[in-house]
Order: structure tokens, then sequence, then C-alpha cells
């Protein structure tokens, strides 16, 4: 992946105050061209009914009917896809990060896991995974917590938390709809002392997770911004999101993957 910009490169900003303050953090980091991308193809095999792509830092959501699998490709590695879940009938049951890790009595989320709602019923499963675990403990970025880790310069800057209200207000939700969330292809680990890290990720181009819909479910995905962590090169990249119907029949036209590096996308989203 070509690298935005040098992470020890030592940038100096103005500060609100008049003064100054010295970062290595970027501002305004935007996807590099020439990175290396990989479109992916759907993890399971069926009939495709959706596969749109997400522009880098931007939201994204659909409903995703009961027995349909949504297949999320990790473009250009290492881009968290935060994710929330609701019940598509009732959106007042939502996914419930407590629930999911008390009922499999693990922090992590990998094959297999069943992703609870709010009522402890099963919302999605987890059917195909290409990297060790996801995250579910780490949250979504937003305005303040990003001042509050990496200073007031970057108040201005949208995060996941922006995302999912931008995008919420699309579906009738508001700000007491937000919960914790799930992070597709983040790397949190829960070190020895408890302690949650935020380090380099485990994923690389067209690595990619696959989710059963239980039941119909709204998907609500950011593509998160990550404009001021270097876990991604300061490089946000694109995602892929494809919904198959595993009963249908499958189309190889449909269903086929871009080269590598080929730099037309599937058709954007609306």
């Amino acid at each position: 992946m070509t690298t935005h910009q040098a992470e020890n490169t030592v940038i100096t900003y103005p500060s609100a105050a008049g003064g100054t303050v010295a970062s290595t953090v970027p501002v305004g980091a935007v996807y590099a061209e020439g990175s290396v991308l990989d479109w992916g193809a759907s993890l399971v095999e069926g009939a495709v009914v959706l596969d749109e792509n997400v522009a880098p830092n931007a939201p994204w959501s659909t409903v995703v009917t009961a027995g349909h699998v949504l297949t999320i490709v990790d473009v250009g590695g290492n881009q968290s896809a935060d994710c929330l879940l609701y019940d598509a009938d009732d959106p007042e049951e939502r996914y419930s990060v407590p629930d999911t890790l008390a009922w499999q009595g693990n922090a992590y989320v990998r094959t297999g896991t069943v992703l609870r709602s709010s009522e402890g019923r099963p919302l999605m499963t987890v059917v195909g995974n290409e990297i060790d675990r996801q995250d579910t403990i780490g949250g979504a970025c937003g305005k303040e917590s990003n001042t509050l880790r990496y200073g007031h310069h970057v108040m201005f800057h949208h995060g996941c938390r922006e995302n999912f209200l931008a995008e919420a207000s699309r579906r009738g939700l508001g700000v007491r709809d937000l919960v914790s969330n799930l992070n597709w292809f983040m790397n949190v680990p829960v070190e020895a002392d408890g302690a949650l890290g935020i380090v380099d990720g485990m994923s690389a181009p067209g690595r990619r997770v696959a989710v059963r819909a239980e039941t119909d479910v709204l998907v609500m995905v950011s593509n998160c911004p990550q404009m001021n962590n270097p876990c991604n090169d300061f490089n946000p990249t694109p995602l892929r999101m494809i919904v198959v119907d595993p009963c249908g029949p499958a189309s190889r036209d449909d269903a086929r993957s871009p080269s590598a590096q080929d730099a037309s996308p599937p058709e954007d989203a609306a």
C-alpha cells in the first residue's frame, strides 16, 4: 500500500489560542492513488442481490433479509468497517456487545459467533472470516474522542460517530439509537493487564468477513475515516458490500472478482 504520509514526520499546526502545536498526525488524509486494491468476491455462493462499494470515509446501510449473507470485503487492507445492527422491523432491538460476549464467553468475534440483540436474540451469525479475530469492544471514533486522543487541531474532523448519525437520519433513527458497535478488520488486542490497544491491523487487500441474517436486519456501516490513526497508513480505502441469497442460483458474472489492482470498482452505493 502506498504511504500517504510518513508516520514520524512532525507537522506544526496553528492552535486555537494563537500559538502552535506539533504533531505527527496528518490533517485531511485521503485515499492515496496507486494503492493496491483487491475487490474480492462473496464468501458464500448464491444469487447476488446487492453489490455496492463504500467510498473511503463514507457511511452506508441496507436491510439484509433473513437467510441472506452479507460479505464485507476489505478492499485496501486494514480498513476498519465500523458496524451497527438493528432488527429491521423494530430498531429499538439492536446489536448488544455484552449479550454477544456473555453468550459466547469470549471477547473476540470469530467464525461461528452469533451477534445478539439487546433482547438476547440472534441478529446475524458470522459464517466466514479471513482474519484471526474481529473487534467489538473498541467502539467508534468521533470528534470528541479524537480531540482527546490526538489534540484540538483535529476537532473538526468527522469520524465514525458522525457517519453513523448521518446514515441513521436517513433511516429515521437518531443519536439515542447509537450503541457500542462492531469493528470489522480492526485489531484491538486485550493485553495481559486488561488494557486495550489499537494497533496495526491483521487484514490485507481482499480479506473478507461474511455474516448471515437470522432475521431481517438493518446493517449500518461507517467506512472509518482513520485520519488520525497510523494503523492504516493514514490512507482510507474502499469497502465492497455483497449480499447473496444462498438459495438462489450463483451468477459468475455477478460474483467475479476484479484483479488486485483494478481501478474500476463495482457500482457505487446510491
